[in-house]
């Protein structure tokens, strides 16, 4: 009787090759260019230690490989998930910093009637919108589609360096909501309308 195969078991260098074939099909163009570039240099970065562990300690074997391997799958498993999630954010028609013809004035009042409805995931976006579009009335930034909140905050603050903690914060809140699946609260609309405010009060620094 012909024995099977025996299971395959891919050495350290082998999973992370297997990894970045993995985020690279085409599944996964053109999705979330920036958390997904993130999420891959993570992995591999990480895989990247743990070859150099197991190569400098000697830790080989299936054991050492398994360890890689069950990180290769929850790796994935995430981005899936992100990219499900990401999939039914775009069939809502939500776009979080993207132009929709509205002033700054327009996305405060909209961002305080979401929150005063206890919406507030839409109250942050609202005042992520309001205070990237009064950033741009006033010429701090160039009107560009597609920027992001994190992209937002280190563009204005060279130009207005005071604002740096405020804007920051705005970021973060907002990609905590967004991107990072953490339901607002009042508070979080309170850290977005504060930031607003601190960020509408600064005056712009000439270059």
């Amino acid at each position: 009787m012909t024995r099977p195969p025996p299971p395959f078991t891919p050495t350290a260098d082998q999973a992370r090759e297997l990894a970045a074939r993995e985020l690279a099909k085409a599944a996964y163009a053109g999705r979330e260019p920036g958390l997904l570039a993130r999420v891959g240099r993570w992995l591999l970065d990480r895989l990247d230690d743990l070859v150099g562990l197991f190569t400098a300690q000697r830790l080989g074997g299936a054991g050492g490989v398994l360890v890689v391997v069950a990180l290769v799958v929850v790796a994935v498993a995430v981005v899936r998930w992100r990219l499900g999630r990401s999939a039914r954010t775009a069939g809502s028609g939500s776009a979080p910093l993207d132009a929709v013809g509205l002033t700054a004035a327009d996305h405060r009042r909209r961002a305080e009637e979401q929150g005063d409805a206890g919406r507030y995931d839409e109250a942050v976006r609202e005042w992520m919108r309001a205070l990237v579009r009064d950033l741009e009335e006033r010429d701090v930034l160039a009107a560009r589609p597609g920027r992001t909140a994190g992209e937002a905050a280190r563009e204005a603050s060279a130009v207005l360096p005071a604002a740096i903690g405020a804007l920051t914060d705005a970021a973060r809140c907002f990609d905590e909501t967004v991107y990072g699946g953490r339901p607002a609260d009042a508070g979080s609309v309170d850290r977005m309308r504060s930031a607003d405010r601190a960020v509408r009060e600064l005056p712009v620094v000439a270059g």
